[in-house]
């Protein structure tokens, strides 16, 4: 009985920690992907904080579009990584355009 309690207990943490020790997305800003056309031109801006006392980095449209050379923005995606609860987080904003 004691094996069974424990092995539920490990379950339990594993799966309301999942994502907590590592983390590393990617997700489009956009949901009506059908008729989305890139462009020839890529931009990245992030922001990064450290310990949660540290935050510095511009992630806005503005910052990515002016990174990638771009004028015209045709789509964006969002990437996030996080180590270890939130230590180390970089947001990234991807902008595709012309």
């Amino acid at each position: 009985m004691k094996r069974v309690r424990l092995i539920l207990v490990v379950f339990a943490t594993v799966f309301l920690l999942s994502g907590c020790l590592y983390m590393d997305i990617k997700a489009p800003y956009d949901t009506d992907l059908n008729r989305t056309v890139l462009g020839d031109k890529v931009g990245e801006a992030s922001m990064y904080s450290v310990l949660w006392l540290v935050a510095w980095g511009d992630a806005g449209t503005a910052a990515a579009a002016k990174a990638g050379g771009i004028t015209t923005i045709n789509h964006m995606d969002r990437k996030g990584f996080n180590l270890i609860f939130g230590l180390y987080t970089r947001n990234t904003t991807v902008v595709y355009g012309d």
